[in-house]
């Protein structure tokens, strides 16, 4: 439903992103992490053309969320919708319509009348919500969308896209939030310095096997050339590992006890965070 293919994007002698590739399919939500991720969704969105590459979008209806946002502060809360919405090609009545919806969704009913310049930093990021929402886009691209927002809001936000999904929207949401990831989407992709660096399900993003070992006053290289293991981090005795495949992880644990005592040896799951740091080369 909405498809990037090989995007390129220069600014002067500066490669922003390259030969990114990115597919959202129907109902799903696609997680996006990592240098270069806003200025792939202003492509996405339509908002910039790439130097290389194609972007197909096949839904009717796009809702957008840039990361730099700013509203008309002299218009009134509904009418900004219902503004928005008849700039999408709704009638008078069916933007209508959908401003209130919207406006009640996200817990601005209270406030519809009110001008946009008098509502508080977290009702106005609120807006910004309905706004992207407004039209029932099947498309949706949303940059940093938890940025600003309360507790509440958040969980609110996260069920509204989880709604739109199931109907059938494809979503692009681009967050360093990885926590956000984690809970939300399908699938993710990390991109480092503008490329793209890992993407998949991120069940499998983080499928692989890790193992926390604690062996205090070990040499730090007691790991190193084992069959299968990766050495992820060492520090203070404690070293992470990373499995392939049928690595054994009872030859590690004996290549620990030879090291010296060891005081923890645990199965982890990693998180999309540790993930993200190993790709790109973190510490």
């Amino acid at each position: 439903m909405l498809e990037l293919d090989q995007v390129t994007k220069r600014f002067g002698d500066v490669v922003v992103c390259a030969d990114v590739s990115i597919t959202v399919r129907y109902g799903e939500v696609f997680g996006l992490a990592g240098s270069g991720k806003s200025t792939v969704l202003r492509i996405a969105a339509g908002l910039l053309a790439p130097d290389d590459g194609t972007v197909r979008r096949m839904g009717e209806r796009l809702g957008y969320l840039p990361q730099s946002r700013g509203l008309y502060p002299r218009m009134r809360v509904l009418d900004q919708l219902v503004y928005l919405a008849e700039l999408h090609g709704a009638n008078a009545n069916d933007a209508v319509r959908a401003a209130e919806i919207w406006v009640a969704r996200f817990g601005l009913r209270a406030r519809r009348a009110d001008r946009v310049r008098q509502l508080s930093t977290a009702e106005a990021s609120r807006l910004w919500l309905a706004a992207a929402f407004v039209t029932f886009p099947d498309v949706l691209v949303l940059d940093e969308p938890f940025a600003g927002l309360d507790a509440v809001a958040a969980d609110l936000l996260a069920d509204v896209v989880r709604e739109r999904s199931s109907a059938g929207a494809a979503v692009l949401l681009a967050t360093d939030e990885l926590a956000v990831v984690e809970r939300l989407c399908d699938r993710a992709g990390v991109l480092h310095n503008g490329r793209m660096v890992t993407e998949g399900a991120v069940d499998e993003l983080r499928a692989r096997v890790e193992l926390v070992v604690d062996v205090p006053g070990a040499r730090q290289d007691w790991a190193d050339g084992l069959p299968g293991v990766t050495v992820l981090s060492v520090h203070n005795g404690l070293t992470r590992l990373a499995l392939t495949d049928g690595a054994d992880d009872q030859k590690v644990l004996a290549a620990a006890l030879a090291a010296g005592p060891v005081r923890e040896f645990t199965r982890v799951r990693p998180s999309l965070a540790e993930v993200f740091r190993d790709v790109v080369g973190l510490p």
